[in-house]
């Protein structure tokens, strides 16, 4: 059935945004004159920033297709 599949997808998917979310907002600046750097620094200092960064991205569109 589709809507199991496509509900099980969307589980999954909301599951990793909310742990993807949850670790970037750790290392992230919410400041104007910061926020450049700490993206920068996720995607160059942090182990697997640049995975994390990615999979919450593509994740957050995947989520919009499967809606």
């Amino acid at each position: 059935n589709y809507a199991w599949t496509f509900g099980g997808i969307l589980s999954i998917m909301l599951v990793a945004q909310i742990l993807t979310g949850i670790v970037l907002a750790m290392h992230y600046t919410a400041d104007t004159n910061l926020a450049f750097g700490s993206v920068e620094k996720i995607m160059r200092d942090v182990n697997s920033g640049w995975l994390l960064r990615y999979m919450h991205s593509n994740g957050a569109s995947f989520f919009f297709v499967a809606v």
